[in-house]
């Protein structure tokens, strides 16, 4: 059986991510999600959505078949619990997959890495983009007042 581990912070759900998973899911038997802790959110500002909520959220997927918050201290400890065959990372996730496997290597885990490509090109496919529409929104409704 091939495990494959997806990750992310699964803000404000939109179709990219659920392309993202549902790709990740094609290359193998069974799809495990980690969902980042608030708390390690720290390359993008923080989530909307609270951690919980987006737990929920990403386990309502079809694609995915189990999802867990990832460690608040060790955000390879989760990867060390699963032993992946096979870790996927979005288009724009911030993780160097060079790195990543050799910080993966140092624990005695040899996992395929694989970047999914992004396709998905409508407008509201980006957490950032669903908060600058909302703003745009907002701002226009101020000034029609």
């Amino acid at each position: 059986m091939t495990r494959v581990v997806g990750t992310g912070t699964f803000d404000l759900l939109h179709p990219g991510h659920v392309r993202y998973l549902e790709k990740s899911r094609t290359l193998g038997d069974e799809l495990i999600v980690i969902v980042a802790r608030d708390i390690n959110v720290k390359h993008k500002p923080k989530p909307v959505v609270p951690e919980q909520q987006r737990l929920r959220m990403v386990l309502a997927l079809k694609a995915v078949d189990h999802a867990i918050l990832g460690s608040e201290t060790d955000i390879f400890e989760s990867i060390e619990l699963l032993k992946p065959d096979i870790i996927t990372l979005g288009y724009d996730q911030h993780f160097d997959p060079l790195i990543l496997k050799t910080e993966l290597s140092k624990r005695g885990l040899d996992p395929k890495i694989v970047r999914i490509e992004a396709n998905e090109s409508c407008l509201l496919c980006s957490s950032r983009r669903i908060i600058a529409k909302i703003l745009s929104v907002i701002v226009a409704a101020e000034s029609s007042r």
